[in-house]
């Protein structure tokens, strides 16, 4: 039970470890995008609608449920708790890397609104880009990414 554990402790480890290496990997490719005097061959589309996907998939599955108990799935099935009731239960501790991860991630959006500055985005792209600004709003416990999806939204509605 305890080599279980271990094991169990290792590969979360292992995970957060990527999870964190990407998150400086999209940092890295819009703090490049974002630079003054850029040429228009570095706005790679591709490059940013994988940002974007990242940004969106760990802000829904990993830092929502982290910092408001609403968006947590209960593992083991059980009863349905009223969103007051969950907020009442939660602990407020986060672990190391969850901070850091979630501050990467309040850089990214912020960054994002300065390169819809920059570069212009397919229409299908802004309908992503607006709709992970919008929804910090609707969670808890998340005052610095609402600040950086302010300046989005603000970004996003001067097009």
């Amino acid at each position: 039970n305890n080599d279980t554990e271990d094991e169990e402790r290792l590969w979360r480890d292992l995970i957060m470890e990527r999870v964190t290496k990407s998150a400086d990997a999209c940092l890295t490719a819009i703090n490049i995008m974002t630079s003054p005097n850029m040429p228009k061959a570095v706005y790679i589309e591709d490059v940013i609608e994988r940002v974007i996907q990242y940004t969106k998939f760990h802000l829904q599955n990993t830092l929502y449920p982290q910092y408001d108990p609403v968006y947590r799935v209960d593992p083991h099935g059980g009863g349905v708790l009223s969103s007051k009731a969950k907020r009442a239960k939660c602990s407020t501790h986060k672990q190391r890397v969850i901070v850091m991860l979630y501050n990467k991630v309040c850089d990214i959006v912020s960054s994002l609104s300065e390169l819809l500055e920059i570069q212009l985005l397919t229409d299908t792209t802004i309908l992503q880009v607006s709709s992970m600004g919008i929804t910090p709003f609707f969670v808890e416990n998340v005052s610095e990414l609402q600040l950086c999806a302010i300046k989005l939204v603000t970004a996003v509605s001067t097009l």
